[in-house]
């Protein structure tokens, strides 16, 4: 693509440079002094121009336009087709041949037989030189077949040793690549057998200190879980949610009912002391003597303390 010597473009007056010239030094010295004209020049036309002030931070310059009536620009050209249906032209006859009107007059000349040139003698020459020149060139294509023959030799020789090499070189590289490979795997083999010994170290270090700092824990969590009520006997805890609980209803009822009972007999003492007490405290209206009446109060004041012994007993139990 860069070679010097492959003509591209136009070829019409091309001034192309031999095979074995070398690049002219002024020549390319000259060009170099005129790329760097050019460069000053446009820097210069570059600087001199004025130019718009940078934008603040956080803001570009946008391209806007300016005229009086805007212009919607865009990547493709609106295209519209249209259609116009024209009057059908009608066959035209061909045209006829043009044939020139025929000039000057017919002259004709008689040649007899050996009056110009003899055919024999005359085209000697004509073929000793043309069957020169075809022994010649076919010299020339016999030369040419066996130096093609030659260098087709040479490179079919060139094309195997090429081969061979190339051979060579994709043997020694998937040597090379097989050699990396299991550098790869044995570096890969290698850290995983460390990352797995350095696992295996950690979990028994864990382990370990699990051990130890669980072999202090685990009797005081029963202990604390046995004091809460979470380990219980069932034998017990059946007698102390389901008998006792029982005994001690059946317990009450038992009490109530006596309670009762002594409830309504002492209802019934006291309604009798009370009537004895009346029938004490108005002989007169009884129709008993004095001394028979200092006797009941004394019989009525032993059966109000016996009734108060009564009544304070049940409070008691």
């Amino acid at each position: 693509m860069y070679d010097r010597r492959v003509v591209r473009g136009n070829t019409y007056a091309l001034h192309t440079l031999p095979w074995t010239a070398q690049p002219d030094p002024l020549e390319i010295q000259r060009q170099r002094e005129a790329h760097r004209k050019a460069l000053a020049r446009k820097r210069a036309k570059e600087q001199l121009q004025s130019r718009t002030p940078e934008p603040v931070e956080g803001r570009k310059h946008v391209d806007v336009q300016t005229e009086l009536y805007l212009e919607e620009l865009g990547d493709r050209i609106i295209e519209v087709d249209v259609e116009c249906q024209t009057d059908a032209f009608l066959d035209r006859p061909p045209t006829p041949l043009f044939i020139p009107a025929k000039t000057g007059k017919d002259v004709a000349t008689q040649i007899e037989e050996g009056e110009l040139f003899d055919f024999d003698i005359e085209v000697k020459p004509m073929l000793e030189v043309l069957i020169g020149k075809i022994i010649e060139q076919a010299l020339l294509e016999v030369m040419e077949e066996e130096e093609l023959a030659n260098l087709r030799a040479h490179q079919y020789a060139y094309e195997e040793l090429r081969n061979a090499e190339l051979a060579e070189v994709q043997r020694l590289e998937e040597q090379e690549r097989r050699h990396r490979e299991e550098k790869e795997r044995r570096k890969n083999q290698q850290s995983q057998l460390l990352q797995k010994q350095k696992e295996t170290s950690e979990k028994i270090a864990a382990r370990a200190f699990a051990q130890r700092y669980l072999a202090d824990l685990i009797p005081s969590v029963f202990s604390s879980l046995r004091e809460s009520g979470y380990f219980y006997d069932p034998v017990e805890r059946d007698v102390e949610k389901e008998f006792l609980p029982w005994v001690m209803a059946e317990v009450d009822k038992t009490l109530e009912m006596m309670i009762l009972g002594r409830a309504v007999l002492d209802t019934l003492i006291r309604e009798v002391v009370e009537k004895r007490l009346d029938a004490f405290d108005y002989p007169e209206a009884s129709g008993q003597p004095a001394g028979q009446t200092e006797a009941s109060h004394r019989g009525s004041v032993q059966i109000e303390a016996l009734y108060q012994t009564e009544t304070q007993e049940p409070e008691a139990k």
